[in-house]
């Protein structure tokens, strides 16, 4: 069989949302890079004009004319390198799912040689998850549809489309394809990478053609997306591997298989005058790496892209605000962290010692705010007004309402943002105080178990060792009270976080949480401490999602819930 070379290069470039104007900017460097080694195609993430997800935006009639004239600016702008760019297009919607008429569609166009030659219309909306894609758009009509490159054959599909089996990357090989180019705008968990491996290596066997994923990288509001693109040849052998969470431009040479003759055939396929030079740097990242890096890419790009530049955090001497700020150092540098300690008389003298030896550590300033004559006060006036002695839930809440109060004002005062420390453990099961330590514009921790804390810790130490080994290896405590500890409150958190697991990301009952041997008075304990916290989740900051049931918009439960659990 005939084949024809074709060279590519790859754009794992951010696209923040909104940012049309500086998106195009972006999209229009990386054509002149793709120009300079003389590729034929460069392709661009799903809805890189105007950043993924663009939610609510996509109702402005301004921003969605704002994404038509400057694609047509772009389309003005190339030249023999054709570009493949995710836009919203309008559309008449043909597959309407309900009454609402939606007039755009998720696409991507082909420009080159100062013109739009061709569109392809997203087909499968997800609707799942954190996608609400089906609220806005309407369904591609032409899953098979066809680019031709004089008589090669280019099938496009957008992110969902390349996940359904007989979907258009099967019909469009059908149709004569000889390469599948995804483009998607994917957001991380830490099982996906795998499973997209897996699942685009088994489609390019099948189909027996290659296949480009091409991925978008940067975070936004709970959403870290991770790169990590990749292109499998027609055997599903990996031919070429980005690394994740990092910004990337690659160029690849593919030899395809030239399969049928096409009249419609309107793109061009460049004469080639330099050869390409392709480097692979490509590092596989454990687990803990790839959490690790996703938080510390979250929260950078929240911070600056939300207009910050410095943070604030309260470090207690334990090991959440320990984490915490560790993180914030390596994503922000040390000059635009600040920790604060609140001491009371519950706070043990090591708990000083251990935040003043991690901001040693980090090179962070640390300032010492006492705030015992603060609580004493408020109990006194507490106690005026009720009468009789506060009770202790009322006193521990208190002083974290304080601590959070504090920071709150420095932060007013400075413009820092506050990243709050709590984990998904605590916020699962209400441990955690409304206004106080939940308090702040971002809560890192949100989507990392207890157990998965101290694991992260134990990481970083690893490359060098920043958090005081006592913060990790002691009991953990509020210190809201004397001589508190978790486990008083708490199950140990190995158990806690295996019932979590089961109930929050397996969505198992509790019939089944107990047949794994586990006490079923604990495992009432805790599904109904969860149940009950509701309302605390949905006022807690965003987070970075990690898992398939992070809080927020992973996992939508009803703060109002009379739903009754039947006990065996």
């Amino acid at each position: 069989m005939e084949q024809k070379k074709i060279r590519i290069t790859g754009a794992q470039l951010s696209f923040p949302v909104g940012a049309i104007q500086q998106n195009k900017e972006t999209i229009l460097n990386t054509i002149e890079i793709a120009e300079s080694v003389e590729s034929d195609i460069v392709i661009f993430p799903e809805l890189c004009l105007t950043g993924y997800p663009p939610e609510d935006l996509l109702l402005r009639e301004s921003f969605l004319g704002k994404n038509y004239s400057v694609l047509e600016e772009i389309a003005e702008f190339s030249s023999e390198s054709s570009a493949i760019i995710g836009f919203v297009d309008r559309t008449k919607d043909v597959n309407k799912t309900d009454l609402k008429s939606r007039g755009i569609a998720n696409a991507a166009a082909i420009v080159q040689n100062g013109d739009v030659k061709g569109i392809y219309h997203k087909c499968f909306l997800p609707n799942y998850s954190v996608f609400d894609e089906a609220r806005y758009f309407s369904k591609g009509n032409d899953p098979g549809k066809l680019f031709w490159y004089e008589n090669i054959a280019v099938g496009i599909s957008i992110c969902e489309d390349i996940w359904i089996n007989d979907g258009p990357a099967s019909l469009q090989v059908k149709n004569g394809a000889s390469l599948i180019i995804n483009i998607n705008a994917s957001p991380f968990d830490i099982n996906k990478s795998t499973n997209r491996k897996n699942l685009v290596v088994e489609q390019a066997k099948l189909l027996g053609v290659p296949i480009i994923y091409l991925n978008t990288v940067g975070g936004q509001d709970e959403l870290v997306f991770d790169g990590g693109s990749f292109i499998v040849n027609k055997n599903g052998e990996i031919i070429h591997q980005s690394n994740q969470f990092q910004e990337e431009i690659f160029h690849i040479e593919l030899e395809l298989d030239v399969k049928n003759e096409s009249k419609n055939t309107n793109l061009k396929i460049r004469e080639k005058t330099l050869n390409l030079n392709t480097t692979k740097n490509y590092k596989e990242l454990s687990k803990n790496e790839e959490v690790y890096t996703a938080l510390k890419l979250g929260l950078r790009d929240y911070v600056k892209k939300n207009k910050f530049k410095k943070v604030l955090i309260g470090l207690s001497g334990g090991i959440d605000s320990a984490l915490t700020a560790t993180i914030a150092v390596d994503a922000l540098g040390s000059e635009n962290v600040t920790c604060v300690a609140m001491p009371t008389k519950f706070n043990s003298p090591d708990s000083l010692i251990d935040a003043s030896s991690l901001a040693t550590n980090l090179g962070i300033e640390l300032k010492v705010i006492e705030i015992e004559e603060l609580v004493e006060k408020y109990r006194e006036i507490l106690t005026k007004q009720f009468n009789e002695k506060i009770i202790s839930v009322t006193d521990e809440n208190i002083q974290s309402r304080i601590r959070g109060n504090l920071l709150m004002a420095l932060s007013n005062q400075t413009g820092a943002m506050v990243v709050s420390t709590g984990n998904k453990s605590e916020m699962a099961v209400g441990y955690s105080t409304l206004y106080g330590d939940l308090a702040g514009g971002f809560a890192l921790l949100k989507d990392v178990y207890k157990t998965e804390v101290y694991n992260l810790s134990n990481y970083r130490n690893s490359i060098s060792k920043v958090i005081p080994q006592n913060s990790i290896s002691k009991e953990p405590s509020a210190e809201l009270r004397p001589n508190q500890l978790d486990k008083d409150s708490l199950p140990d958190y190995e158990l806690l976080d295996k019932i979590l697991n089961l109930y929050i990301e397996e969505d198992s009952s509790s019939e089944k949480i107990i047949s794994e041997g586990i006490d079923e008075e604990i495992v009432y304990g805790v599904l109904e401490k969860v149940d009950r916290n509701e309302y605390k989740r949905k006022q807690v900051a965003p987070g970075v999602k990690l898992t398939e049931k992070a809080f927020g918009k992973d996992r939508r439960m009803p703060i109002t819930n009379t739903y009754i659990r039947d006990r065996g």
